[in-house]
């Protein structure tokens, strides 16, 4: 069930009104309603996923409430090792298998020994399946390092592994955020509610009239992209940096937004990430659940940047290499996460890594050299995605090549033009509220209220005079 569809139009008042109607007493009534809803939602596409979710939710509630009871330190360590084999078992089997076993065949078959490739399993991806490990991996890692103490009501555990807005693409929460949220007698705040319809209202322009838009383009593009020009194929790839922009950022605010109707934060998950003087800077603003995640639970694990340089790079590349292959079972997305990793060593090693403070740091001071460390950064971040798109390394490779001439600038179509300044839009709002936490943020100012209803109903009319028949997110598939 899609954000941007009829169902879901459906499917969210409905279940606000049944939740706000339960007596706020009735605490685990209402996250009853919750996990009946983010079932059904999660099974709209496919009920088989459904068995998925319930057995990770149930092995990773057990281990915890065995955690908290065990006081031996090998039998602790045995049922982390539980978590993680099963867990991550499931994610690789489901998602890894196939990448494997194709890579050990050729890999022979490169030495002269060839083997038949009959081990491939015909399996359909669960939707969200990498968000919905590594948030509830990172609960039974919090439980066993004693950061928080095991949930021991399964109905509240269900809920929080399964919470529909942010199920199948994010945010990746934290336990020790969203878990007790589910036990707090809430009433409905109106100003609370606002703030999440005006997301909802910023992450479906952003979604339905951006990345849909540019996807058209783009799709067309680098399915055929020997047949095109250098300038056509520079466009697509910059349209393509704003499309999964859109389109992943739009996601987080609408489900952020849709939290905040029934009284529930998430944490930020963009912070203007092209807005960034470097690729360090990006990555505190890009998949910002993400990132952390990999920091807390990979990076400072294995050492993070207080050991020997060798072991710094070390530490830098795997965390970026797993960054890229966690988004899907392709070598382009192991290099794509592997030119970051370099991009970021010289800002490591040559401490230019200076402190962007809190994410979204007021950038107050405009110098010409930010400026123009912005457009190199974005600029190499539009590149690199050129293989995050690309079906293979090969692709990747005749793209750019096709691409490696002056010529890479041209007159837009009218078509083009138009979406252009769409995106432009888009890109001059969230400049103006880049001290703010989304594009429609209105706290603290003074707007009269003709000028704000101007402003939805603007956008709304956007939404219908662009909307098409409703796109997968982009982030569906990893």
């Amino acid at each position: 069930m899609l954000f941007n569809s009829l169902e879901f139009g459906i499917f969210l008042p409905l279940v606000f009104a049944l939740y706000w109607i339960i007596p706020k007493e009735k605490t685990k009534l209402r996250t009853l309603l919750l996990l009946l809803a983010s079932y059904f939602f999660y099974g709209w596409w496919d009920p088989r996923f459904l068995g998925l979710i319930f057995v990770s939710s149930l092995v990773d509630f057990w281990i915890g409430t065995a955690l908290d009871r065990e006081t031996k330190l090998s039998r602790r360590k045995l049922l982390l090792y539980t978590s993680l084999i099963t867990n991550l078992g499931i994610l690789l089997i489901f998602k890894y298998f196939n990448f494997f076993v194709e890579n050990f065949t050729t890999a022979f078959t490169y030495i002269g020994v060839p083997i038949q490739n009959s081990w491939s399993l015909n399996l359909v991806l669960p939707v969200g399946i990498s968000f919905y490990t590594f948030q509830t991996l990172g609960y039974t890692i919090d439980v066993y390092k004693k950061k928080v103490s095991a949930c021991r009501d399964p109905l509240t555990f269900f809920a929080y592994v399964s919470f529909f807005p942010q199920l199948v693409a994010g945010p990746i929460e934290r336990a020790t955020s969203l878990l007790p949220q589910f036990a707090t007698q809430k009433t409905f705040d109106s100003a609370q509610g606002s703030d999440g319809l005006r997301l909802i209202l910023w992450g479906l322009f952003k979604k339905v009239v951006i990345a849909d838009g540019c996807a058209e383009y783009v799709n067309q593009v680098f399915a055929a992209y020997e047949i095109y020009q250098p300038h056509t194929l520079f466009l697509a790839a910059v349209l393509f940096a704003i499309q999964i922009y859109g389109d992943f950022s739009g996601y987080s605010d609408v489900a952020i937004g849709i939290a905040r109707l029934f009284g529930f934060s998430l944490m930020r998950n963009f912070a203007f990430p092209y807005f960034s003087r470097d690729i360090a800077e990006f990555w505190k603003r890009w998949h910002i659940s993400l990132t952390t995640w990999l920091r807390d639970y990979l990076y400072i694990p294995l050492g993070g940047g207080f050991t020997s340089n060798w072991l710094k790079v070390k530490n830098v590349l795997i965390v970026f290499m797993v960054s890229g292959i966690w988004h899907g079972a392709n070598w382009t997305f192991v290099v794509f996460g592997l030119l970051h990793g370099m991009m970021y060593l010289p800002i490591l090693f040559k401490l230019q890594h200076r402190s962007h403070g809190t994410i979204g740091e007021r950038i107050d001071r405009i110098l010409v050299t930010d400026l123009v460390k912005m457009v190199f950064n974005f600029a190499f971040v539009c590149f690199t995605f050129i293989f995050f798109r690309s079906e293979s390394l090969t692709d990747a490779l005749a793209y750019l090549h096709g691409m490696l001439s002056w010529k890479i600038l041209a007159i837009p179509t009218a078509s083009q033009a138009k979406l252009l300044t769409l995106i432009a839009l888009m890109m001059g709002v969230e400049w103006l509220q880049r001290f703010k936490r989304h594009g429609l943020d209105l706290s603290g100012m003074r707007i009269p209220k003709p000028l704000r209803w101007t402003i939805y109903a603007s956008l709304l009319l956007l939404l219908i005079l662009f909307g098409r028949e409703p796109q997968d997110f982009l982030y569906f598939q990893f």
